[in-house]
């Protein structure tokens, strides 16, 4: 189905997708009701259970969905290396497939591009001098449990605690003064990431990007911005994959990459 495009639809979404059967449907349900997007590249990275199914029927629906499968399991980064392949869109937006993170940010995080005071937008699940997160917007049911916004809300303590020592360490080896390292909510225009080689497979995209990125906002090509988002964490049993020797491996690619 071809639906009309608004002239604001400019972003651009890489979603990377393994075993998120149980949330595409609504997650791509939100993403596509936002004004802001004109298309979506969702790679199913050798998923196990019906998600590639769900992801072909969407893109015969909505001519916004552009379905890429691996054959396998590559990694998270590998399976954004794919979508970025296939956006020419002037904003590019990582959006995970599940209901952690709210589309209704998009707003807000394209807010500091569109004044020209930012060429990157991380979205900070954590205060940002003193300001706290947002408010869970009304039309999210929390599929996964209580509605309640907050950073520790569905995660263990030391998902937390990880985030804020990760945040600590790309401080100090980046120069940067980041609330959230980690955060899946990163907005690029298209040109910055046009001059990024990326190589990580796995979850080492985040600390290669931000390294990056890094490098650039202290050559002073780069401005780097950061807004406050709603965050939704989920358990290991809803189907959070992010593990502690995750938050080992994001060290060394800091350290790598920095």
């Amino acid at each position: 189905m071809t639906r009309d495009r608004s002239a604001e639809a400019r972003l651009g979404i890489a979603m990377p997708v393994f075993n998120e059967e149980r949330w595409l449907d609504t997650i791509l349900r939100r993403v596509l009701a936002r004004p802001e997007v004109a298309r979506i590249v969702a790679v199913d990275d050798g998923s196990t259970d019906g998600s590639w199914n769900k992801l072909q029927r969407w893109a015969k629906e909505d001519d916004r969905v552009h379905a890429i499968q691996h054959a396998h399991n590559r990694g998270k980064g590998a399976a954004i290396r794919t979508a970025l392949e296939h956006l020419a869109t002037p904003f590019i937006l990582i959006q995970d497939a599940d209901l952690e993170y709210d589309p209704a940010d998009y707003a807000a995080l394209l807010e500091p591009i569109l004044r020209d005071e930012a060429d990157v937008v991380y979205g900070s699940r954590f205060p940002i001098n003193g300001r706290a997160t947002l408010p869970r917007s009304p039309d999210l049911p929390g599929e996964m449990g209580s509605a309640e916004a907050s950073p520790c809300r569905g995660t263990l303590h030391w998902h937390t605690l990880g985030n804020r020592l990760l945040t600590a360490a790309c401080n100090q080896l980046t120069g940067l003064q980041l609330t959230d390292e980690a955060t899946c909510y990163k907005l690029f225009k298209r040109e910055v990431l046009e001059q990024i080689e990326l190589t990580e497979d796995g979850f080492g995209f985040c600390p290669e990007v931000t390294a990056k990125v890094a490098r650039m906002v202290r050559a002073g090509s780069v401005r780097l911005r950061e807004v406050p988002i709603t965050y939704h964490g989920r358990t290991n049993a809803e189907g959070k994959k992010i593990r502690f020797r995750d938050g080992v491996g994001a060290l060394r690619c800091l350290w790598k990459h920095r």
